[in-house]
């Protein structure tokens, strides 16, 4: 997901399967539970989600990322991959127990991110469940690329990455009750230089009215 999906659609042709490694321990989730997930990418995560009996919707804004998705995923994973815009989700209102954003809400301007935390607070019943990942300012790629606004970068293939703090994080999800928001900091090896990543991980919940 990002806000020109020329950008993506061009980078899963040109390199196929983005991401590997594995999946960090999803949650415990009662059976049937309702899930989306926001920008299933080349279906990673859906992959992990196999044979857990959540029933399971995934969509991504790039025709690309989602014919990867459903190879990926076999069609077992889940039970449709949607080509679709987070921003303006075609699902009726209180559709879903669960949401997954993850690295989907720092490739959009700040109009874009405000847009899908309404759409999420839209889409999840109460009680609801929201889990977010997305990179933090102190991430070693913080800075790299032409600022397009304030902590967001825009990169050589277009695609830009915005870096959230702990505080942003609050703010933007300020329609929830917010559970746990931390900052989980990593090194990554590569060329024999450890690099430090980071990312917010937050967990947020819907509350019913009154």
């Amino acid at each position: 997901m990002q806000d020109d999906k020329n950008s993506w659609d061009e980078d899963y042709r040109r390199r196929g399967l983005l991401w590997g490694g594995s999946v960090r321990l999803l949650p415990g989730l009662f059976p049937g539970a309702r899930i989306l997930e926001l920008g299933c990418g080349d279906g990673k995560s859906l992959h992990a989600m196999a044979g857990r009996g959540w029933e399971v919707v995934a969509i991504d804004s790039s025709p690309e990322a989602s014919t990867l998705c459903r190879d990926r995923t076999g069609g077992e994973t889940c039970d449709r991959v949607i080509i679709a815009d987070a921003r303006s989700c075609p699902f009726r209102d209180a559709s879903f127990d669960v949401i997954f954003a993850t690295h989907v809400l720092g490739h959009l301007p700040f109009s874009g991110r405000l847009r899908i935390s309404r759409e999420i607070h839209r889409l999840l019943r109460a009680p609801g469940t929201l889990f977010f990942a997305d990179f933090s300012d102190r991430d070693f790629r913080y800075g790299t690329g032409t600022e397009t606004e304030p902590g967001t970068f825009r990169r050589g293939t277009g695609i830009i990455t915005h870096y959230f703090t702990v505080e942003e994080t609050t703010g933007l999800f300020s329609q929830f009750t917010a559970r746990s928001i931390t900052e989980h900091p990593w090194s990554m090896r590569v060329r024999g230089k450890d690099l430090k990543r980071s990312e917010i991980q937050g967990e947020f919940s819907k509350q019913s009215p009154g």
